[in-house]
């Protein structure tokens, strides 16, 4: 009599298995159909943030990175190298708006000294101008407009030639051409 008993209940064990890998399938299934708005909502938030680090669109709040490049065996024509554009020093720039409106300035992987312009006349962290001071013989610039250097002959700075974030990593990668 047990042996009737037992034979019922192993066949309900292998039916409901059964039923347990259709529902594991199922659920298979749904959790992947789900996953793949995630996944593409994940990599366009991703490609959106990386072209807006590489577009220098992204900065930290009041900051500014200047990247130049170098002409390497030419000479400078207006904006066109004659020789081979080769990755130059980054400039940084913070403003500080607390009190006596500033900027310090300094190069980016060098041990000098930062330097700091002041008075100037600050509107936000890519729009300021600021008068000849001691330090404004280290500087670039003296003014930035719209997040870009703004070249002044007669200011006295150094003279730089800037490119975009982009452009700068990929000479410095070697995977552009630099003419």
């Amino acid at each position: 009599m047990s042996r009737c008993v037992e034979r019922p209940i192993i066949t309900a064990m292998v039916l409901s298995a059964d039923k347990l890998k259709q529902a594991r399938a199922r659920v298979s299934a749904a959790w992947a159909k789900s996953r793949l708005p995630v996944c593409v909502a994940t990599a366009l938030l991703l490609f959106v943030a990386g072209l807006g680090w590489a577009t220098d669109w992204i900065t930290i709040q009041n900051e500014r990175t200047v990247y130049t490049v170098d002409c390497r065996g030419g000479e400078w024509q207006g904006a066109q190298c004659t020789g081979h554009l080769v990755p130059g020093a980054r400039y940084g720039f913070r403003v500080s708006t607390r009190g006596n409106a500033e900027v310090a300035f300094w190069t980016v992987g060098d041990r000098e000294r930062s330097g700091k312009l002041t008075p100037c006349t600050v509107t936000d962290g890519r729009n300021w101008v600021c008068k000849p001071c001691p330090d404004a013989a280290r500087a670039i610039t003296l003014r930035m407009k719209l997040r870009h250097p703004v070249v002044d002959p007669a200011a006295p700075t150094k003279g730089f030639h800037a490119v975009s974030k982009w452009r700068w990593w990929t000479l410095r990668w070697g995977l552009a051409a630099s003419a």
